[in-house]
């Protein structure tokens, strides 16, 4: 069964590292600099934008959402897979993406499901240390994830999750 959770996980982020890789689409205009869904300027990536740490005082910054996180909330898999601006989502059976975007100085994911749920579509940062991450979803969800190493799941995912 702990083989059935940790597959489970694997598969999402999978699905995620390849709905973030088509992406980036085979456009050769000269937008580089702007981000494809609205126009604006893309984020900054640059190592010396804050890297892949949340800021000292413990705030998120958009560049410290950039990698892959996964855990789980009400007993389903999470995974978030955030990639230059551009952030993908499984959780349950809902596949959404979209941007991190900045909302009034803060980031927040904006996320549209290809199934139309609503669920995990606006959601905002409640902290994020570099190793967990916080989101607060405008449908009442509330998520935990722990960020992952390329190829490697996090430790914290539960073993005693029944099988569908």
């Amino acid at each position: 069964m702990h083989r059935l959770v940790r597959s489970g996980v694997a598969a999402a982020g999978l699905v995620v590292a390849l709905t973030l890789g088509g992406c980036g689409g085979g456009d050769s205009g000269d937008d580089s600099g702007k981000d494809e869904s609205s126009g604006a300027p893309a984020p900054s990536t640059s190592e010396d934008a804050g890297g892949d740490e949340a800021t000292p005082d413990g705030t998120s910054t958009a560049d410290s959402l950039e990698g892959s996180w996964a855990g789980m909330t009400e007993g389903k898999a999470v995974a978030l897979s955030v990639k230059e601006g551009k952030a993908a989502l499984i959780a349950d059976e809902h596949i959404c993406q979209g941007a991190v975007e900045d909302m009034g100085g803060e980031p927040m994911l904006s996320l549209k499901c290809a199934d139309g749920n609503t669920d995990r579509t606006m959601g905002s940062i409640d902290s994020n240390d570099g190793k967990t991450l916080v989101l607060s979803w405008e449908g009442g969800t509330k998520d935990s994830l722990a960020k992952t190493d390329p190829g490697k799941l996090p430790d914290e995912l539960p073993t005693g999750i029944p099988a569908p």
